[in-house]
């Protein structure tokens, strides 16, 4: 017997399909280039359906933004957790999982310039998100500290510098590494190491 979907499945499983859509349209045309139009044909839904989950073009921009950054924030936390002292980093390896953590590489780091460049020209939207983007830091700071100490080292540099340098660079460095055909991750972790000190006993 077919399993029968409950109301709040529903609404989920369109929300998810719309974003889904959006971030492959946002991706590829950019804020400005992308029609809601497009989107929805891309969904297989009405441009109602984004008025009714999402409202205007913009707040449905954040949405797919916002889970484009928890999802690449949780995959960097499952990264750097599988290690377990400073003795065991192998950076060829965190390399390799962080290229492929950024599977879809250029597309999606595109969409992450999208939002830069959204926020930069939209400074209402900017100081909306301004409480959002300052806990992102935050939270990735005291993740960073946390399993820093529990490898046995310490941060030269303040954790909040640290987290802002990497989310202001990592869209950037998949972008680079696609149109030049040379990876940077390697060369990346590398300069972040160094900004690791062993911490005394």
């Amino acid at each position: 017997m077919a399993e029968r979907w409950t109301r709040e499945r529903r609404v989920e499983h369109t929300r998810t399909v719309l974003l889904d859509a959006a971030e492959e349209v946002f991706a590829r045309k950019g804020f400005g280039g992308a029609a809601l139009e497009d989107i929805a044909d891309a969904a297989g839904y009405t441009r109602g359906a984004i008025y009714s989950h999402f409202g205007a073009k913009e707040d449905l921009f954040l949405a797919v933004s916002q889970r484009y950054r928890d999802r690449f924030l949780d995959g960097f936390a499952d990264m750097i957790s599988s290690f377990t002292n400073l003795g065991d980093l192998d950076l060829d390896d965190i390399a390799a999982r962080w290229r492929d953590l950024s599977a879809n590489g250029a597309t999606q780091a595109a969409l992450g310039h999208e939002f830069t460049l959204f926020l930069f020209r939209n400074p209402d939207a900017r100081a909306r998100l301004a409480d959002q983007r300052g806990q992102t830091i935050e939270s990735l700071a005291e993740f960073m500290t946390a399993r820093v100490e529990r490898l046995g080292g310490a941060l030269r540099i303040p954790a909040t510098t640290l987290a802002r340098v990497l989310m202001a660079t990592s869209d950037g460095l998949v972008l680079a590494s696609h149109i030049d055909g040379v990876e940077l991750y390697r060369s990346f972790l590398d300069m972040f190491i160094s900004n690791i000190t062993v911490a005394e006993r």
